[in-house]
């Protein structure tokens, strides 16, 4: 931590995750001054009863989370932050932003605005006051799954022309009003999770934030307002229903860097927040990732956690159904493109188990030693064994490019069920055939690896353009976060498939990229000369020591042509998949 100017300007970042409640504060020059969390298992488990932050509701495929649970969370930290922090740094901060879970929604009675405007430190914490301002006590979380009837009907009714996933806020709004009508006859007004965490702040209904709101499914990109035809079914009808929803909803700002007014007395008398601070629009999570570095055009981030993230920040606005496209939090024109596949670290765990295994038990095929290993032992094999796999497995003239698809869990991107697959095909493409038997336990972690970054590259190839003469079309850097990111044999693979013209980058941001984009987003509020970018002002301040490690190289032309001849055939395998599926 910093130790800031005296009297300088503070910023705070929330991130209302699925399992913590972060804090963090920055100064000017984006140096953390102060940060703090809750976790809700550790801190309220035992209280709500909950798992991971939500609770499970496996009849019904509902997750869910209590609401009250969140706002005692947001007391918690602001009291171990204060703590942390001296008097004099809370006195500073000027302005809060930060990110809430998206496509989660909160669902506020005729009396919201009412409590907030009430609120009262005298009258106890915010659990004590703002429960009676909510028509529904608990918000859909985005591990959902209980609204296939909902994605059904706006399929049928759209004659497939709109892709869905269960977890956006269209279908859980429809599906509430279906199965709870009361409910939703009293409820006021809509949030998501982000502009619900704002509300409170704020002291008053915030609206939606205009890169927040493209992921509920309700809203037309190309016209850039809610759509009417989503609206009126997830509403029951055209007319007075559509209306009504659009109204609970408002409509979102179009100001990213907006000043929503100032901070509720409330947290002023409570934590000793300056009167005039002020609540910037908070945006969803995976926007708020894209704003913790100034990520430019043609650079990406790949999130290696449990699940595989790819986002981009584009100019560019192709839509597709295989993945997704947000309004930039703070760039109006600009995009942010987003690949989310289920199938990242827990697919590859299960190939680095299984390669394990067979070593313990003495496969013959079990990789050679090798001096670059991972400095993490339990994945030692399987890097020896991607680092000493040549790319697709063709070591020789005349070798067959070898691809597969690992998928523990029902993919989304493409949406293939559980199973493995194996395929070869002619280096350039041609003759793609399915493998009958399975190859060399030691080849699997090159080929599921390569089969992740073949995916991301399909699906990205029509939003990037050459980062500079004589290169073909490419990201310019790949930073990469999340466990896997340690990992040097896959950061290697990246490299290879995906580009990179200007390298490869470990981003580490001590697990707080939500809640400082957040704290970067209130700094551009109120500290941007007119007409001055958020990434211009970050990367006017931004220092790469201690936060970018430069870990490849990346992009080498021969390689990278390579894994272009066989591009097509990687998505004709899929197509062939998805085909088989449909017939069975």
């Amino acid at each position: 931590m910093s130790t800031p100017h005296a009297d300088g300007p503070l910023y705070l970042g929330f991130d209302l995750s699925t399992q913590q409640l972060k804090a963090i504060i920055v100064d000017s020059q984006l140096k953390t001054v102060a940060q703090a969390k809750a976790d809700f298992d550790d801190d309220f488990g035992k209280k709500y009863g909950i798992h991971k932050g939500v609770h499970v509701r496996p009849a019904s495929g509902e997750v869910i989370a209590p609401v009250a649970m969140w706002l005692e969370a947001l007391d918690l930290v602001l009291s171990r932050l204060s703590a942390t922090a001296t008097a004099s740094v809370m006195g500073r901060i000027r302005a809060v932003s930060g990110a809430g879970q998206q496509h989660g929604s909160v669902f506020w009675n005729s009396r919201a605005a009412e409590c907030l405007r009430g609120l009262d430190p005298k009258r106890g914490g915010l659990v004590d006051q703002l429960p009676a301002a909510l028509a529904h006590d608990v918000s859909p979380n985005w591990q959902d799954q209980s609204t296939q009837a909902e994605c059904d009907a706006f399929d049928a009714a759209l004659g497939g022309r709109q892709r869905l996933a269960e977890r956006f806020t269209g279908t859980q709004i429809m599906r509430l009003r279906r199965i709870l009508p009361e409910m939703y006859k009293k409820t006021a007004h809509i949030s998501l999770v982000s502009s619900w965490l704002a509300s409170v702040l704020l002291g008053a209904l915030a609206p939606l934030d205009v890169s927040d709101v493209c992921g509920m499914n309700l809203w037309d990109m190309n016209e850039q307002r809610y759509s009417k035809e989503l609206l009126a079914l997830a509403a029951g009808g055209d007319g007075k229903p559509a209306d009504d929803l659009r109204a609970k909803l408002g409509e979102p700002l179009p100001d990213g860097g907006a000043s929503l007014g100032s901070i509720s007395p409330y947290f002023v008398a409570r934590y000793g927040f300056n009167t005039k601070c002020e609540i910037i629009p908070f945006t969803g999570d995976n926007p708020a990732t894209i704003l913790a570095l100034p990520l430019r055009p043609l650079d990406a981030i790949v999130s290696l956690g449990t699940s595989t993230t790819f986002l981009m920040n584009t100019p560019n606005y192709r839509p597709d159904g295989s993945y997704h496209f947000f309004n930039h939090p703070t760039t109006a024109g600009h995009y942010m493109f987003m690949l989310c596949y289920k199938n990242g670290g827990l697919a590859r765990e299960k190939v680095r188990d299984n390669l394990k295994l067979q070593s313990d038990n003495g496969d013959a095929q079990q990789p050679r030693p090798s001096a670059q290993v991972d400095h993490n032992r339990e994945w030692d094999a399987f890097n020896q064994a991607v680092l000493e796999t040549p790319p697709l497995d063709m070591s020789k003239t005349g070798d067959r490019a070898k691809m597969g698809l690992y998928f523990p869990l029902r993919e989304t991107v493409p949406n293939i069920r559980p199973g493995t697959w194996r395929f070869t095909c002619m280096p350039d493409g041609s003759d793609l055939q399915p493998v009958s038997e399975p190859w060399a336990t030691a080849t699997d972690p090159r080929i599921i690896t390569e089969s992740q970054a073949l995916s991301m590259r399909l699906r990205s190839k029509n939003l990037v353009h050459s980062p500079r003469d004589g290169l073909p079309a490419q990201p310019r850097r790949i930073y990469l976060v999340g466990g896997g990111s340690h990992n040097p044999a896959i950061a290697r693979v990246l490299g290879d498939v995906l580009g990179g013209a200007d390298g490869i980058y470990k981003l580490d941001v001590g697990g707080s990229a939500c809640a400082l984009g957040g704290a970067y987003k209130a700094l551009w509020a109120l500290e941007r000369e007119p007409n001055q970018t958020f990434d211009d002002l970050i990367a006017a301040r931004w220092k790469e020591e201690g936060a970018v490690e430069r870990i490849g190289d990346s992009y080498r032309p021969e390689t990278y042509a390579k894994y272009g001849d066989v591009l097509g055939a990687f998505e004709a395998m899929e197509q062939h998949l998805l085909a088989e599926e449909k017939r069975d």
